[in-house]
Protein backbone atom coordinates (compact mmCIF):
# COMPACT_ATOMS: atom_id res chain seq x y z
CA UNK A 1 0.00 0.00 0.00
CA UNK A 2 2.89 2.24 0.86
CA UNK A 3 4.70 1.40 -2.15
CA UNK A 4 1.19 2.50 -4.26
CA UNK A 5 1.20 5.90 -2.76
CA UNK A 6 4.67 6.80 -3.06
CA UNK A 7 4.14 5.94 -6.77
CA UNK A 8 0.76 7.97 -6.97
CA UNK A 9 3.03 10.84 -5.82
CA UNK A 10 6.24 10.46 -7.64
CA UNK A 11 3.77 10.29 -10.97
CA UNK A 12 2.13 13.43 -9.84
CA UNK A 13 5.69 15.41 -9.21
CA UNK A 14 6.34 13.91 -13.09
CA UNK A 15 3.00 15.37 -14.42
CA UNK A 16 3.63 18.89 -12.48
CA UNK A 17 7.28 18.79 -13.98
CA UNK A 18 6.30 18.07 -17.47
CA UNK A 19 3.65 21.01 -17.23
CA UNK A 20 6.47 23.72 -16.34
CA UNK A 21 8.87 22.57 -19.03
CA UNK A 22 6.66 22.55 -21.27
CA UNK A 23 5.31 25.93 -20.37
CA UNK A 24 2.14 24.92 -19.83
CA UNK A 25 -0.43 27.74 -20.30
CA UNK A 26 -4.32 27.76 -20.39
CA UNK A 27 -4.14 30.64 -22.47
CA UNK A 28 -3.42 28.86 -25.80
CA UNK A 29 -5.10 29.53 -28.83
CA UNK A 30 -6.16 27.06 -31.71
CA UNK A 31 -4.14 27.16 -34.73
CA UNK A 32 -7.41 28.42 -37.05
CA UNK A 33 -7.48 31.83 -34.55
CA UNK A 34 -3.79 32.02 -35.30
CA UNK A 35 -2.94 31.54 -39.06
CA UNK A 36 -4.69 30.73 -42.35
CA UNK A 37 -4.53 28.24 -45.34
CA UNK A 38 -2.68 29.73 -48.02
CA UNK A 39 -4.64 29.62 -51.06
CA UNK A 40 -7.59 29.39 -49.01
CA UNK A 41 -9.15 33.09 -49.45
CA UNK A 42 -11.93 35.39 -50.49
CA UNK A 43 -12.01 37.37 -53.59
CA UNK A 44 -13.43 40.91 -54.32
CA UNK A 45 -15.54 41.60 -56.99
CA UNK A 46 -17.36 44.65 -58.20
CA UNK A 47 -19.77 45.67 -60.91
CA UNK A 48 -21.34 48.97 -61.97
CA UNK A 49 -25.71 48.75 -62.72
CA UNK A 50 -28.87 50.78 -62.15
CA UNK A 51 -31.38 50.55 -59.59
CA UNK A 52 -34.69 51.98 -60.68
CA UNK A 53 -38.25 52.54 -58.49
CA UNK A 54 -37.28 55.09 -56.56
CA UNK A 55 -39.55 57.49 -55.28
CA UNK A 56 -37.82 60.87 -57.10
CA UNK A 57 -34.56 60.52 -55.21
CA UNK A 58 -32.11 59.48 -58.19
CA UNK A 59 -29.93 60.90 -59.89
CA UNK A 60 -30.27 64.44 -62.18
CA UNK A 61 -29.37 63.32 -65.29
CA UNK A 62 -28.28 66.86 -66.08
CA UNK A 63 -24.86 66.40 -63.80
CA UNK A 64 -24.64 62.59 -64.22
CA UNK A 65 -24.87 61.90 -67.66
CA UNK A 66 -23.49 58.80 -67.46
CA UNK A 67 -26.55 57.83 -65.98
CA UNK A 68 -28.69 58.35 -68.72
CA UNK A 69 -26.11 56.46 -71.12
CA UNK A 70 -26.49 53.47 -69.21
CA UNK A 71 -29.92 53.64 -69.19
CA UNK A 72 -29.94 54.34 -73.15
CA UNK A 73 -27.85 51.06 -73.44
CA UNK A 74 -30.05 48.87 -71.51
CA UNK A 75 -32.86 49.80 -73.32
CA UNK A 76 -30.87 49.19 -76.52
CA UNK A 77 -30.56 45.49 -75.85
CA UNK A 78 -34.78 45.55 -75.30
CA UNK A 79 -35.00 46.57 -79.01
CA UNK A 80 -36.06 50.18 -78.09
CA UNK A 81 -33.69 53.02 -79.56
CA UNK A 82 -34.14 56.56 -77.69
CA UNK A 83 -33.54 58.81 -80.54
CA UNK A 84 -29.82 61.01 -80.41
CA UNK A 85 -30.47 64.41 -78.50
CA UNK A 86 -33.06 63.34 -76.60
CA UNK A 87 -32.75 65.02 -73.35
CA UNK A 88 -34.82 63.36 -70.48
CA UNK A 89 -34.92 63.45 -66.87
CA UNK A 90 -34.66 60.13 -64.87
CA UNK A 91 -35.28 60.76 -61.37
CA UNK A 92 -36.10 57.31 -60.58
CA UNK A 93 -32.68 55.58 -61.66
CA UNK A 94 -29.53 55.92 -59.80
CA UNK A 95 -26.09 54.77 -61.28
CA UNK A 96 -24.75 52.90 -58.63
CA UNK A 97 -21.17 50.38 -57.65
CA UNK A 98 -21.92 46.98 -56.75
CA UNK A 99 -19.23 44.91 -54.83
CA UNK A 100 -18.83 41.43 -52.91
CA UNK A 101 -16.53 38.82 -51.70
CA UNK A 102 -16.52 35.82 -53.19
CA UNK A 103 -16.05 33.27 -50.06
CA UNK A 104 -13.32 29.83 -50.58
CA UNK A 105 -14.49 27.50 -52.36
CA UNK A 106 -17.80 28.48 -53.25
CA UNK A 107 -19.79 26.60 -55.80
CA UNK A 108 -21.68 27.82 -58.84
CA UNK A 109 -25.33 28.69 -58.06
CA UNK A 110 -24.89 29.68 -54.65
CA UNK A 111 -25.44 33.35 -52.91
CA UNK A 112 -23.53 35.62 -51.86
CA UNK A 113 -24.47 39.13 -50.18
CA UNK A 114 -23.94 42.39 -51.86
CA UNK A 115 -23.63 46.04 -51.47
CA UNK A 116 -24.96 49.07 -53.74
CA UNK A 117 -23.87 52.47 -53.45
CA UNK A 118 -24.41 55.30 -55.55
CA UNK A 119 -21.94 56.38 -57.64
CA UNK A 120 -24.19 59.74 -58.66
CA UNK A 121 -26.27 62.29 -56.89
CA UNK A 122 -29.19 60.24 -55.72
CA UNK A 123 -30.36 61.37 -52.44
CA UNK A 124 -31.77 57.94 -51.49
CA UNK A 125 -31.63 54.58 -52.47
CA UNK A 126 -34.60 53.27 -50.31
CA UNK A 127 -37.44 51.08 -51.98
CA UNK A 128 -35.14 50.86 -55.19
CA UNK A 129 -34.57 47.08 -56.96
CA UNK A 130 -31.06 46.53 -58.28
CA UNK A 131 -31.64 45.78 -62.21
CA UNK A 132 -29.07 42.73 -62.98
CA UNK A 133 -25.63 43.42 -62.68
CA UNK A 134 -22.43 41.54 -63.76
CA UNK A 135 -19.79 41.00 -61.32
CA UNK A 136 -16.49 41.06 -61.71
CA UNK A 137 -13.01 39.99 -60.61
CA UNK A 138 -9.55 41.22 -61.00
CA UNK A 139 -8.84 39.19 -64.24
CA UNK A 140 -11.84 41.21 -65.97
CA UNK A 141 -14.20 37.80 -65.57
CA UNK A 142 -17.54 37.34 -64.63
CA UNK A 143 -18.05 35.79 -61.44
CA UNK A 144 -21.38 36.52 -59.90
CA UNK A 145 -24.97 37.80 -61.37
CA UNK A 146 -26.17 40.41 -58.75
CA UNK A 147 -30.06 41.75 -58.48
CA UNK A 148 -33.23 42.21 -56.06
CA UNK A 149 -34.49 44.63 -53.45
CA UNK A 150 -31.85 46.89 -51.56
CA UNK A 151 -32.80 47.35 -47.77
CA UNK A 152 -31.33 50.50 -46.92
CA UNK A 153 -30.51 51.81 -43.17
CA UNK A 154 -30.88 55.18 -43.51
CA UNK A 155 -33.45 57.63 -44.75
CA UNK A 156 -34.15 61.57 -44.98
CA UNK A 157 -36.68 64.11 -45.44
CA UNK A 158 -36.19 67.49 -47.05
CA UNK A 159 -38.50 70.53 -46.83
CA UNK A 160 -39.20 73.54 -49.69
CA UNK A 161 -37.36 75.78 -47.87
CA UNK A 162 -33.96 73.81 -47.89
CA UNK A 163 -34.28 72.16 -44.10
CA UNK A 164 -33.26 68.41 -44.04
CA UNK A 165 -33.27 65.69 -41.37
CA UNK A 166 -30.68 62.19 -42.80
CA UNK A 167 -30.42 59.36 -40.30
CA UNK A 168 -27.38 57.06 -41.45
CA UNK A 169 -26.40 57.30 -44.88
CA UNK A 170 -29.62 55.95 -47.46
CA UNK A 171 -27.16 56.28 -50.46
CA UNK A 172 -25.89 53.03 -49.71
CA UNK A 173 -27.41 49.93 -49.50
CA UNK A 174 -27.36 45.77 -49.11
CA UNK A 175 -29.04 42.69 -50.77
CA UNK A 176 -29.08 39.98 -48.88
CA UNK A 177 -28.09 37.08 -51.14
CA UNK A 178 -28.04 39.34 -54.04
CA UNK A 179 -26.39 37.78 -56.32
CA UNK A 180 -26.04 33.92 -57.67
CA UNK A 181 -21.92 32.72 -58.11
CA UNK A 182 -21.76 31.81 -61.72
CA UNK A 183 -18.04 30.77 -61.67
CA UNK A 184 -15.57 29.10 -59.30
CA UNK A 185 -12.24 30.19 -58.54
CA UNK A 186 -9.63 27.81 -58.57
CA UNK A 187 -7.70 27.25 -55.38
CA UNK A 188 -4.36 24.71 -54.99
CA UNK A 189 -5.91 23.29 -51.87
CA UNK A 190 -6.40 19.69 -53.34
CA UNK A 191 -3.46 20.11 -56.10
CA UNK A 192 -0.53 20.54 -53.59
CA UNK A 193 1.55 17.82 -52.31
CA UNK A 194 1.32 20.03 -48.62
CA UNK A 195 -0.14 22.38 -47.01
CA UNK A 196 1.31 25.89 -45.62
CA UNK A 197 0.31 27.66 -42.89
CA UNK A 198 0.72 31.50 -42.81
CA UNK A 199 0.21 33.29 -39.55
CA UNK A 200 -1.83 35.95 -39.62
CA UNK A 201 0.70 38.00 -37.23
CA UNK A 202 4.41 37.15 -38.25
CA UNK A 203 6.90 35.89 -35.53
CA UNK A 204 9.14 33.40 -34.97
CA UNK A 205 8.41 32.20 -31.55
CA UNK A 206 4.81 31.44 -32.84
CA UNK A 207 6.06 30.15 -35.96
CA UNK A 208 8.27 27.60 -34.01
CA UNK A 209 5.62 26.52 -31.46
CA UNK A 210 3.34 25.74 -34.26
CA UNK A 211 5.91 23.47 -35.90
CA UNK A 212 6.86 21.92 -32.72
CA UNK A 213 2.90 21.36 -31.48
CA UNK A 214 2.45 19.49 -34.97
CA UNK A 215 5.38 17.35 -34.84
CA UNK A 216 4.45 16.15 -31.56
CA UNK A 217 0.87 15.45 -32.48
CA UNK A 218 1.90 13.96 -36.22
CA UNK A 219 5.36 13.11 -35.44
CA UNK A 220 8.60 14.49 -36.42
CA UNK A 221 9.43 15.84 -39.82
CA UNK A 222 5.93 17.08 -40.32
CA UNK A 223 5.84 20.92 -40.01
CA UNK A 224 8.96 22.93 -40.89
CA UNK A 225 8.56 26.57 -40.07
CA UNK A 226 9.74 28.16 -43.41
CA UNK A 227 10.39 31.83 -41.91
CA UNK A 228 8.71 33.96 -38.65
CA UNK A 229 4.27 33.77 -41.28
CA UNK A 230 4.81 30.51 -42.71
CA UNK A 231 5.22 26.88 -41.57
CA UNK A 232 4.69 24.35 -44.18
CA UNK A 233 3.07 20.43 -43.09
CA UNK A 234 3.13 17.74 -45.29
CA UNK A 235 -0.91 16.86 -45.78
CA UNK A 236 -1.93 13.36 -47.67
CA UNK A 237 -3.45 13.74 -51.23
CA UNK A 238 -6.66 12.41 -50.86
CA UNK A 239 -9.35 15.20 -50.88
CA UNK A 240 -11.49 13.82 -48.25
CA UNK A 241 -8.46 12.65 -46.02
CA UNK A 242 -6.76 16.24 -46.02
CA UNK A 243 -10.07 17.72 -45.11
CA UNK A 244 -9.66 15.85 -41.97
CA UNK A 245 -6.35 16.47 -41.49
CA UNK A 246 -6.86 20.53 -41.69
CA UNK A 247 -9.82 19.75 -39.22
CA UNK A 248 -7.45 18.14 -37.04
CA UNK A 249 -4.39 20.37 -37.18
CA UNK A 250 -6.62 23.60 -37.17
CA UNK A 251 -8.16 22.71 -33.83
CA UNK A 252 -4.95 22.41 -31.82
CA UNK A 253 -3.74 24.01 -28.98
CA UNK A 254 -0.84 26.56 -29.69
CA UNK A 255 1.06 28.95 -27.07
CA UNK A 256 1.66 31.64 -29.73
CA UNK A 257 4.71 34.08 -28.80
CA UNK A 258 4.11 37.50 -26.78
CA UNK A 259 4.04 40.64 -28.56
CA UNK A 260 7.22 42.64 -28.98
CA UNK A 261 7.42 45.36 -26.55
CA UNK A 262 5.39 48.61 -28.05
CA UNK A 263 3.54 51.56 -27.00
CA UNK A 264 0.95 52.96 -29.38
CA UNK A 265 -0.53 56.54 -29.73
CA UNK A 266 -3.21 57.45 -31.98
CA UNK A 267 -2.56 61.77 -31.83
CA UNK A 268 -6.11 62.06 -33.21
CA UNK A 269 -8.00 60.52 -30.91
CA UNK A 270 -5.52 60.84 -27.53
CA UNK A 271 -5.29 57.02 -26.85
CA UNK A 272 -2.46 55.64 -25.80
CA UNK A 273 -1.74 51.37 -25.27
CA UNK A 274 0.88 50.20 -23.46
CA UNK A 275 1.92 46.80 -24.47
CA UNK A 276 3.01 43.78 -22.22
CA UNK A 277 7.40 43.97 -21.53
CA UNK A 278 7.70 47.55 -21.39
CA UNK A 279 10.75 49.07 -19.77
CA UNK A 280 11.35 52.37 -18.55
CA UNK A 281 14.46 53.37 -16.97
CA UNK A 282 15.06 55.84 -14.08
CA UNK A 283 14.54 59.41 -15.19
CA UNK A 284 13.28 62.73 -14.16
CA UNK A 285 10.52 64.06 -15.91
CA UNK A 286 8.84 67.65 -15.96
CA UNK A 287 6.00 68.90 -18.36
CA UNK A 288 4.71 72.53 -17.67
CA UNK A 289 2.46 74.51 -19.56
CA UNK A 290 2.57 78.13 -20.91
CA UNK A 291 -0.82 79.81 -21.30
CA UNK A 292 -1.69 83.13 -23.43
CA UNK A 293 -4.81 84.87 -22.71
CA UNK A 294 -5.58 87.68 -24.97
CA UNK A 295 -9.02 90.02 -24.31
CA UNK A 296 -10.41 92.27 -26.73
CA UNK A 297 -12.43 95.64 -24.85
CA UNK A 298 -14.43 97.82 -26.64
CA UNK A 299 -14.26 101.36 -25.73
CA UNK A 300 -16.85 104.47 -27.17
CA UNK A 301 -15.12 108.09 -26.71
CA UNK A 302 -18.47 110.20 -26.71
CA UNK A 303 -17.90 114.29 -27.66
CA UNK A 304 -19.36 116.92 -24.86
CA UNK A 305 -23.09 117.67 -24.87
CA UNK A 306 -23.98 120.21 -27.44
CA UNK A 307 -20.47 119.84 -29.55
CA UNK A 308 -20.68 120.83 -33.22
CA UNK A 309 -17.45 119.39 -33.94
CA UNK A 310 -16.69 116.13 -31.47
CA UNK A 311 -17.33 113.15 -33.22
CA UNK A 312 -18.29 109.39 -31.38
CA UNK A 313 -15.15 107.13 -31.41
CA UNK A 314 -14.34 103.77 -31.33
CA UNK A 315 -11.49 101.97 -29.52
CA UNK A 316 -10.07 98.40 -29.16
CA UNK A 317 -8.67 97.93 -26.13
CA UNK A 318 -6.05 94.74 -26.06
CA UNK A 319 -5.14 92.88 -22.95
CA UNK A 320 -2.77 90.05 -22.55
CA UNK A 321 -1.82 87.91 -19.80
CA UNK A 322 0.18 84.98 -19.29
CA UNK A 323 0.45 82.32 -17.27
CA UNK A 324 3.35 79.67 -16.81
CA UNK A 325 2.59 76.64 -14.73
CA UNK A 326 5.26 75.80 -12.22
CA UNK A 327 5.53 72.47 -12.15
CA UNK A 328 8.00 70.40 -9.95
CA UNK A 329 10.13 67.77 -11.76
CA UNK A 330 8.69 64.36 -11.17
CA UNK A 331 11.18 60.99 -10.49
CA UNK A 332 9.96 58.43 -13.00
CA UNK A 333 11.63 55.62 -11.35
CA UNK A 334 12.40 52.16 -13.10
CA UNK A 335 9.28 50.56 -14.03
CA UNK A 336 9.65 46.55 -15.38
CA UNK A 337 6.11 46.08 -15.53
CA UNK A 338 2.79 47.18 -17.06
CA UNK A 339 1.39 47.51 -13.63
CA UNK A 340 4.41 49.88 -12.64
CA UNK A 341 4.40 51.79 -15.75
CA UNK A 342 0.30 52.40 -15.38
CA UNK A 343 0.90 53.75 -11.80
CA UNK A 344 4.25 55.85 -12.55
CA UNK A 345 2.00 57.75 -15.30
CA UNK A 346 -1.03 58.16 -12.84
CA UNK A 347 1.22 59.98 -10.58
CA UNK A 348 2.22 62.28 -13.25
CA UNK A 349 -1.44 63.31 -13.45
CA UNK A 350 -1.28 64.63 -17.15
CA UNK A 351 -4.01 64.92 -19.72
CA UNK A 352 -3.44 62.26 -22.62
CA UNK A 353 -2.32 65.12 -25.15
CA UNK A 354 0.58 65.82 -22.56
CA UNK A 355 1.37 61.93 -21.76
CA UNK A 356 2.13 62.05 -25.45
CA UNK A 357 4.76 64.69 -25.41
CA UNK A 358 6.51 62.92 -22.35
CA UNK A 359 6.50 59.27 -24.10
CA UNK A 360 7.64 60.65 -27.67
CA UNK A 361 10.70 62.62 -24.88
CA UNK A 362 11.41 59.31 -22.86
CA UNK A 363 12.29 57.70 -26.26
CA UNK A 364 14.29 60.25 -27.69
CA UNK A 365 16.14 60.01 -23.99
CA UNK A 366 16.39 56.59 -24.26
CA UNK A 367 14.15 55.77 -21.24
CA UNK A 368 11.61 54.27 -23.05
CA UNK A 369 12.99 50.31 -24.07
CA UNK A 370 9.76 49.71 -26.22
CA UNK A 371 8.70 50.40 -30.04
CA UNK A 372 7.00 53.52 -30.12
CA UNK A 373 3.98 53.59 -32.72
CA UNK A 374 2.21 57.09 -34.36
CA UNK A 375 -1.15 56.48 -35.74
Amino acid sequence: MLNNILKMRSARVIVAMALVCCGFNVHADRLKDLATVAGVRSNPLVGYGLVVGLAGTGDQTTQTPFTSQSFSNMLKQFGIVIPAGTNFQLKNVAAVSVHANLPAFVKPGQPIDVTVSSVGNAKSLRGGSLLMTALKGADGQIYALAQGELVVGGFGAEGADGSKVQVNIPSAGRIPSGALVEREVPNTFAGSDGLVFNLKRADFTTAKQVADVINDKMGAGVAQAIDAMSIHVTAPTDTSQRVSYVSMLENMQIVPGEAPARVVINSRTGTIVVGNHVVVSPVAVTHGSLTVTVSENVQVSQPNAFSSTGQTQVTQQSTVNVKQENNKMFELKKAATLEQIVRAVNQVGAAPGDLMAIIEALKEAGALNAELVVI
